[in-house]
């Protein structure tokens, strides 16, 4: 924990380094542009009842729009750096992350059929009998799932960490960025990391509701006892665990691997997965 502590004032003293021929504007805008993106996000989740920055009716629209915004600044960081190697980690990254984008879109929007709304604080209320990876049958299921491959994907972290290769693009996109400015992307990267596990937490495990199982009245009293923000800590952690895994686990896949994953098995798989949430919610097949 105090190596967190020294990293960051090793960047905060360290010279911000700009190199002779880089686009200086978009050069400086980039990390901006990331962490801006992550904060607005971030700033959707309901962390506790009622504690939550932003809270819209169109609350998972507005996530989802807001945290695409951050693919622009890593584009950004690979242009404004006049670098090669910049540049092909940038389209490498730029590729996955609009590639990746539509599944966590669609397993989101899965969640949204069965809630019903797309006020995140409502979904969050409307778990209160059961989470909805339990009540919302097998396509929550697979939603859940998918959600979890594309948002390990989204963030860049291994076995999909391409943008960063380390064996063979150097740092990928933020390569030329010393000091605080690559504070930012990694920064950013962390709390992306915060954040996808975060959107899982509120979408399919509960967010802050507590465990209640129907009929064990004495089991939820003390579930009950537990404050709601330790719930969403706890679960935010174990989805982040489970992300962990997944890096050391499985080896780095190829950029062809990679794109036909998302578009030749995810994307068909989830498209069929709404079409499935919403059969089952307009005929009523749920508990």
């Amino acid at each position: 924990s105090i190596q967190v502590i020294c990293d960051v004032l090793k960047m905060l003293t360290k010279e911000i380094f700009t190199p002779k021929d880089a686009d200086r504007f978009l050069y400086n805008l980039a990390p901006f542009m990331v962490i801006i993106a992550s904060f607005l996000t971030f700033a959707c989740l309901p962390i506790n009842k009622g504690m939550e920055v932003l809270n819209f009716n169109v609350g998972v629209f507005f996530l989802l729009a807001a945290s695409s915004i951050g693919v622009i600044g890593i584009l950004l960081a690979g242009w404004g750096s006049n670098n090669k190697f910049s540049l092909i980690g940038a389209m490498r990254s730029g590729a996955q992350m609009i590639s990746y984008e539509l599944s966590i879109g669609l397993s989101l929007m899965t969640m949204v059929v069965f809630a019903g709304t797309m006020q995140l604080s409502e979904i969050v209320e409307r778990q209160a009998d059961g989470w909805f990876l339990f009540t919302g049958h097998i396509p929550a299921v697979i939603a859940f799932l998918i959600y979890l491959v594309a948002g390990t994907a989204e963030t860049n972290r291994g076995p999909f960490d391409l943008p960063e290769a380390d064996s063979e693009l150097t740092a990928g996109y933020h390569t030329e960025y010393s000091g605080m400015h690559f504070g930012f992307f990694y920064l950013a990267e962390y709390l992306n990391l915060f954040i996808v596990a975060g959107v899982a937490t509120t979408m399919f495990l509960g967010g802050w509701m507590p465990l209640h199982i129907a009929g064990w009245e004495g089991f939820n009293a003390v579930m009950d006892f537990i404050p709601s923000i330790v719930w969403f800590l706890v679960k935010v952690g174990v989805v982040i665990f489970v992300i962990m895994w997944f890096k050391w686990t499985f080896p780095r896949l190829r950029i062809d691997q990679l794109l036909k994953l998302e578009w030749k098995y995810l994307l068909p798989l989830n498209l069929l997965n709404l079409l499935l949430m919403v059969i089952i919610v307009a005929f009523g097949l749920h508990f």
